[in-house]
């Protein structure tokens, strides 16, 4: 068999391995996902994106933060979780809360640069 038909015969199974992956999250294990919104957010492609960004802009934005400040993004994100989690499953719910919660974050950065340096 040469390589051409090996790499054909093998792409199917290569393909089935990667559709059987779980979708991990970026701020949860998807494979310990307990709650409504959880497993939502594992199911669905989308929402898993909208975590992903999330949770990059919140790693980003935290350590530019003095305490006090990083505090209240921290008190915010745990408002936020509630506020997520209270949505369930319904996906619409999850999707505004993910996008409410960027646009908060995208804020953080956009005070900061109006600041400048300090």
């Amino acid at each position: 068999m040469n390589r051409k038909a090996l790499w054909l015969t093998g792409l199917p199974v290569l393909m089935l391995a990667a559709v059987r992956q779980p979708i991990q999250a970026a701020s949860f294990d998807c494979s310990k996902a307990e709650t409504m919104d959880e497993k939502a957010i594992c199911a669905d492609r989308q929402l898993n994106d909208a975590d992903v960004e999330m949770a990059v802009l919140d790693t980003q934005l935290k350590p530019l933060l003095g305490m006090g400040a990083r505090g209240d993004l921290e008190d915010e994100q745990a408002a936020w979780l509630k506020r997520r989690a209270g949505c369930g499953g319904d996906r619409a719910c999850v999707s505004e809360a993910y996008e409410d919660r960027v646009r908060q974050l995208t804020r953080g950065f956009e005070v900061l640069s109006k600041r400048g340096p300090v």
